[in-house]
């Protein structure tokens, strides 16, 4: 983060589609991908997109940080994520 970027405030709030807009494309098509497949891995993600791991990696923090994404442990596997989009309509 810069000096010039305004402090973003933490707050429990779904991010918008319009979060999405600004991001890179990566992020927006893991977005996508989630969209259409509600739950999955980040290896399910990184299969579905042909995208490499890290990218993949990357994308979800910066979905992350714009609080459009949820993230769970697997009760089948506690090593893995489930990730899902939690965008507001």
């Amino acid at each position: 983060m810069s000096a010039s970027e305004p402090l973003r405030q933490e707050t429990n709030e779904r991010g918008t589609w319009d979060d999405v807009r600004d991001l890179p494309p990566s992020a927006k098509l893991v977005a996508k991908v989630l969209e259409y497949n509600d739950t999955m891995t980040q290896q399910q993600l990184a299969d579905e997109t042909l995208l490499p791991s890290r990218t993949v990696r990357y994308a979800l923090n910066r979905l992350d940080e714009e609080n459009v994404i949820d993230s769970r442990f697997s009760f089948s596997d506690a090593r893995k994520r489930l990730y899902s989009l939690d965008i507001q309509s």
